[in-house]
């Protein structure tokens, strides 16, 4: 974020520093209550990937100041800290059951992989938002031609301007690279004028934050994928704080949510639910 010019330097100052510190450095049959919570090993890991060379960011992202002393400790047993499933076609949804949980506020369904939409997304979407939760749609980014891959991913999720847009990277190595990510970002962008999210593990969020400092990925919410109790070395550089953490899925299941399979995908949100609400869709 640039300083604003003024001849009261002095306040300008004060309030660039305060919007500093309040943002990121950038810019899916039980009940949850009481939460099960099971304890396994933590599981991480990504291939390497190859080099950055994006642009430099033009808008940084601003996100609601985060309370830093819980949001890295198992924040889903807070209990005001909302949910967030991820979802695709392949995961059956119980929509009666999965309203039992109201700790629930939002879904986050794939919208497209590549050049292929998900079959169940426009069902899912409808019944999603005619029940009242948040809304929102991830691409899965596979290697080559980046805009196109955007376009298509437009194309089928049809974003509102209140629905969550999201990059997944699952694979660096074999997939969607780094400077191929930063070119989606700007297609989207350029589309739709929002920034997605971008979704990673730890590596992988670890490897852009080392790579592309200074790039389009300084404008990007963080979905973060970190399967354990705590984060004792979230990656800096980039990102200060997640937006949202998937903290549960088929590697380690640490909350069950009725309505869903029990290795469905489970976020957290850094912030209360009405802190979720006023944020969404964070771009």
């Amino acid at each position: 974020m640039q300083a604003m010019r003024s001849c009261a330097g002095g306040l300008v100052l004060a309030v660039t520093l305060v919007v500093f510190a309040g943002c990121q450095t950038a810019n899916r049959g039980e009940s949850l209550r009481p939460l099960m919570i099971v304890w396994q090993t933590p599981e991480d890991g990504a291939p390497p990937a190859e080099a950055a060379g994006a642009a430099v960011p033009e808008e940084p992202a601003v996100a609601v100041r985060p309370d830093f002393e819980t949001i890295f400790d198992a924040p889903w047993r807070h209990p005001d800290r909302p949910l967030i499933i991820d979802a695709y076609w392949d995961n059956p949804l119980d929509w009666d059951k999965l309203a039992t949980e109201t700790r629930v506020a939002a879904i986050i369904h794939k919208a497209s992989e590549g050049f292929r939409a998900d079959a169940k997304y426009s069902e899912r979407r409808a019944e999603a938002l005619r029940r009242g939760y948040l809304w929102g749609s991830y691409h899965l980014g596979v290697r080559g031609n980046p805009e196109k891959q955007a376009e298509f991913y437009v194309k089928s999720a049809q974003p509102g301007p209140d629905e969550v847009m999201a990059l997944d990277l699952e694979d660096l190595e074999h997939g969607m690279t780094i400077p191929e990510a930063a070119r989606f970002i700007r297609r989207i962008h350029e589309k739709t004028g929002r920034y997605p999210l971008v979704y990673g593990n730890h590596s992988t969020i670890e490897q852009i934050s080392s790579e592309a400092r200074e790039s389009i990925f300084r404008n990007t919410p963080l979905w973060y994928a970190r399967f354990r109790e705590s984060i004792p070395d979230f990656p800096e550089g980039i990102w200060s704080f997640y937006t949202l953490w998937q903290f549960s899925s088929e590697y380690k299941v640490q909350v069950r949510v009725a309505g869903t399979p029990k290795d469905i995908d489970v976020n957290v949100y850094h912030g209360t639910g009405e802190e979720l609400r006023r944020a969404w869709p964070f771009s």
